[in-house]
């Protein structure tokens, strides 16, 4: 069933557009992410949906129910932000509460629900403590709980890891898919972060513009791209310009690539991700020269050279007795990879 529907949703200011005539279904269960850079519509969209910006046209549907001119108090919606917003205040277990407080839920019931919700982002232990003497994960659970004790239609993610650390991020990351996925809730999250889109959703919408420029799962976006901004924004690829003759791709300086599978016959891209991509020093496949070498452990980055037009390839570092061992920035190098694995697209 359908939990979340957006119907032509667009949002203007003045002669800006910041949403244009957006359509988007989230089914009951699932986790939808608004992922592309900066100033793209996806917390605009996030906030037509909380109701906390009106939309200047269109509707939002929630669970069968048209709710574009109702209040956020009138939505049966929880928004966590993105600075979490706990009150220094109240204890964690009031900080919870403090919804059903305003819906009006008595003491003993607003206590027993609030300890149950902690209980599922295990927190219970520190329901009498105030949020100076929490950790930034621990705030962030809080966070959540005071949203699912309120057992919304649909949960509202605003770019919820962004003030942790890498490590710490990880681990949260793991917890809210968790979370999400037990309780079936459904959820919309807004994030810039390509890996956490990738690892969490169950789709996701790209944005760029206010417009939505490709919706799918992640292997979606990622094996079959719509255009060469999708190809270079989800992941990492290399997205090389030129022209499709008869024999093949040319890039701008000249230089023939293997055929790409699948694609735009007339596209003026060419897109193959570096993982895909083999590097050895002699043999077939396209020749360049290496230019830059990264260690990254596990890891290794080569920087090619074919002509003007750099290429990126990531391999498993090579051990000592591997052929690649020693290899030097300048040194000549030749590039394979399957024409199944590369695709034609246009800008």
């Amino acid at each position: 069933m359908k939990s979340l529907e957006l119907i032509n949703i667009r949002k203007e200011y003045g002669e800006a557009i910041a949403v244009a005539d957006m359509n988007m279904q989230i089914q009951r269960g699932e986790l939808v992410s608004l992922l592309g850079p900066s100033g793209c519509g996806k917390t605009t969209t996030l906030r037509m949906v909380a109701g906390f910006i009106a939309p200047t046209s269109g509707s939002v549907v929630l669970d069968g129910r048209d709710v574009t001119d109702l209040a956020p108090y009138e939505r049966n919606t929880a928004l966590v932000f993105q600075s979490y917003a706990l009150f220094p205040h109240m204890t964690v277990a009031q900080n919870v509460g403090f919804g059903l407080e305003m819906r009006k839920v008595g003491k003993a019931d607003r206590e027993a629900q609030s300890l149950e919700a902690l209980k599922r982002v295990r927190l219970d232990h520190l329901a009498d403590r105030y949020p100076r003497q929490l950790s930034g994960g621990q705030q962030q659970r809080v966070a959540l709980a005071r949203g699912l004790v309120l057992n919304p239609a649909i949960f509202l993610l605003d770019e919820p890891l962004s003030n942790l650390d890498a490590k710490l991020r990880g681990e949260v990351r793991s917890e809210i898919r968790s979370l999400q996925q037990s309780l079936e809730l459904t959820t919309l999250m807004v994030t810039h972060d390509q890996e956490e889109a990738l690892t969490m959703s169950d789709k996701l919408v790209l944005m760029e513009g206010g417009k939505v420029r490709q919706a799918g799962t992640a292997q979606d976006l990622y094996e079959r791209p719509a255009d060469s901004f999708v190809a270079d924004f989800v992941g990492r690829s290399n997205v090389i310009e030129g022209r499709v003759e008869e024999d093949g791709f040319h890039t701008v300086c000249g230089t023939l690539l293997p055929p790409a599978a699948a694609g735009q016959p007339n596209a003026r891209f060419y897109s193959v991700r570096p993982e895909k991509i083999a590097i050895t020093r002699a043999g077939d496949g396209v020749e360049g020269a290496l230019r830059e070498i990264l260690y990254l452990g596990a890891q290794t980055e080569y920087t090619v050279m074919l002509g003007e037009t750099s290429v990126t390839v990531v391999t498993a570092t090579p051990g000592p007795d591997d052929a690649l061992a020693g290899l030097q920035t300048g040194d000549p190098v030749r590039l394979q990879w399957n024409g199944g694995d590369a695709r034609l697209l246009d800008a």
